[in-house]
């Protein structure tokens, strides 16, 4: 039940137009679907809510779930990923159909 309205301020929101848009997304934004049941009334709150932040009710609820749990996990560096081995002097980047096509022979 939501008793008190929160202002939906912090390091993981920004301001965007006039609005205040979520912006605390890295990397690929994958979201899981969640359905939650609320009372007739506080459902109507929520939605009356998010319609003054000039958001969604699913958005304004993110927002909510975002401020209450904190910052997530430390992700790890991306770049990591990069210059992990030596390529032997290939270049998959322009040879690439070459290289399929050799793959391709070679098979047969």
């Amino acid at each position: 039940m939501i008793t008190t309205p929160l202002a939906l301020t912090g390091p993981q929101f920004s301001r965007f137009r006039g609005r205040l848009t979520h912006c605390r997304y890295d990397g690929a934004i994958m979201m899981t679907r969640m359905q939650i049941s609320l009372p007739p009334e506080d459902h109507r709150r929520v939605r009356a809510r998010a319609a003054e932040l000039g958001v969604s009710a699913a958005e304004y609820v993110r927002r909510l779930v975002a401020r209450d749990l904190g910052p997530g996990p430390e992700r790890g560096n991306v770049e990591a990923l990069f210059d992990l081995g030596h390529s032997g002097g290939s270049n998959v980047a322009q040879e690439k159909d070459r290289y399929v096509g050799e793959a391709v022979e070679a098979a047969n």
